[in-house]
């Protein structure tokens, strides 16, 4: 049974800083697109950015800001926040699947569409930006 598990979320004004990180167990393979998504109240979910074949990816919004990190020792995946905006509130979601981010793009557009499949995910982590 695969697990993701979210925590750091919180509450932080404008241009402040937040570390989300997903604890994975479970695994029987090895996974080969793991990310994060959001959805913002009222709003689809949006991927955030995932990490394939050691590369990480980025959604525009948040490029330059938010830096994606694992540690396979760990079994963990970072998301670093830094200069946090109002329109990054969302409950933040860990995403993993077997295949990779480009295949699950191609089945649905973009890895980043809220149409995008992932097998796995955590049960989510509310970030709150106050301006």
């Amino acid at each position: 049974q695969v697990q993701l598990v979210e925590s750091g979320g919180g509450s932080v004004q404008a241009e402040g800083s937040l570390r989300l990180s997903c604890e994975i167990s479970g695994y029987t393979h090895r996974s080969y697109c793991m990310g994060w998504f959001r959805q913002p109240p009222g709003k689809e979910r949006e991927g955030v950015a995932v990490f394939s074949m050691g590369a990480p990816s980025y959604a525009d919004s948040v490029k330059g800001r938010f830096t994606l990190s694992k540690d396979d020792a760990k079994n963990t995946l970072d998301l670093q926040m830094n200069g946090l905006k109002p329109e990054d509130t969302a409950v933040y979601y860990c995403v993993a699947d077997i295949f990779s981010c480009e295949a699950i793009g191609r089945r649905s557009g973009s890895w980043a569409s809220s149409r995008a499949e992932y097998r796995y995910w955590g049960q989510g982590t509310q970030v709150t930006v106050s301006s």
